[in-house]
């Protein structure tokens, strides 16, 4: 159906997204994941075409994006930045960059510490680095963290509203997922098809998004 609407399988590859492997995730560093997590805090209900325009001062104003130095940033400093006409002076988003780089510098899992238990994240346990992205960090629950995953490129599915209604078609689920019994759903309908087919998470999120007219 993806194919059909993009006249062709070459037309749909070409539209896929990239997604770094293992060993190019595990070369990311914290920094880059802080990046990514702000970027995508600062754009929510924001216009992101204003954030793509400004993120270079944002680099500037928080230090590259430095954990150790985002994660020490105080009262006075936040609310200085909050002044700084150079980026988005919203003060929960730049709060959460604060936030964000504790929770980065804090994170453990079996998977690793920091930005490595993020790489080594499985991705057939997406459901279970969500849980931890939105209880450990900050306003990186729903599409923000899963976007901030793809954006450092890692693989990931984004539950948007064309992905939930191919999933409803299919029979997955039967309303757009938000329960964990929902999610549990479709991280294993995911799974199954990551499985047939050998495609990243984020490729068949892709197709079922493409498939629906």
């Amino acid at each position: 159906m993806a194919c059909e609407r993009f006249g062709g399988e070459a037309m749909l590859e070409a539209v896929l997204y990239s997604v770094k492997s293992q060993d190019e995730l595990r070369q990311v560093t914290d920094d880059r994941w802080l990046s990514a997590f702000s970027h995508c805090v600062f754009r929510a209900g924001f216009s992101w075409e204003v954030v793509r325009k400004k993120w270079p001062d944002h680099e500037r104003v928080f230090h590259e994006f430095d954990t150790m130095r985002c994660a020490m940033l105080g009262p006075d400093e936040l609310e200085a930045l909050v002044k700084d006409s150079s980026i988005i002076r919203n003060h929960i988003s730049i709060k959460a960059v604060r936030d964000n780089a504790i929770f980065i510098r804090e994170l453990t899992s079996e998977y690793g510490d920091r930005g490595q238990a993020l790489a080594n994240w499985p991705e057939t346990d997406q459901i279970g680095l969500m849980k931890v992205l939105k209880k450990q960090g900050n306003r990186l629950g729903g599409m923000s963290g899963c976007h901030a995953l793809r954006r450092v490129g890692k693989s990931a599915f984004v539950l948007t509203r064309d992905v939930n209604n191919a999933l409803i078609r299919e029979g997955v689920i039967d309303k757009p997922a938000s329960s964990q019994r929902d999610l549990k759903q479709v991280q294993a309908a995911m799974n199954i098809w990551h499985e047939q087919s050998g495609r990243p998470m984020t490729h068949i999120s892709q197709v079922l998004a493409f498939s629906v007219s």
